[in-house]
């Protein structure tokens, strides 16, 4: 991908973001994996403290796209580790968005993959299947639908109703 800045994108949006149809998420997730800006389509899951859900969807092809996954914000287990930041490496994923914790930073930051999360926490999660695909979630003060486009840099995270030129 280009190199994609979101505070130009945002400066030259004013008409989108007056009407929602790009949005920016509060700045409260920390920088990991390789991939400092990323950006694509949105898959979404909604899933808490099981990432079950999550390996399922990362062992698919991404083609590109961004997997949003709200973990409910909790803090007390990652949803994702070094793993699934590979598996999602070697499946096409742009990036994942988590609203919740990670581990295995270490590991997660030698993948060429855009990982945004709350903090990281050494416990694993829970591996009962629990959750669900492909609904809205609320995340970062907005809503996001499956579909809509993320856009990623060290400024921070805008979610789009549609693909922008970049």
């Amino acid at each position: 991908m280009a190199a994609f800045a979101t505070a130009e994108a945002c400066d030259s949006n004013a008409e989108l973001i007056s009407n929602g149809d790009l949005r920016a998420l509060h700045p409260i997730f920390k920088i990991y994996g390789q991939r400092r800006c990323f950006s694509g389509p949105i898959v979404t899951l909604k899933v808490f403290e099981d990432n079950v859900l999550v390996r399922n969807q990362l062992e698919t092809k991404g083609e590109g796209g961004v997997l949003v996954i709200d973990g409910g914000g909790s803090m007390r287990c990652a949803l994702v580790g070094g793993n699934l930041g590979q598996l999602a490496q070697n499946n096409g994923w742009a990036g994942i968005v988590v609203n919740g914790c990670v581990r295995d930073v270490d590991e997660i930051n030698d993948c060429d993959v855009g990982v945004r999360a709350l903090g990281s926490n050494p416990l694993k999660s829970s591996k009962k299947g629990h959750g669900e695909k492909n609904v809205p979630v609320y995340i970062g003060g907005t809503l996001i639908r499956d579909g809509e486009w993320l856009y990623a840099d060290s400024d921070g995270i805008l979610i789009s109703k549609t693909e922008l030129s970049v």
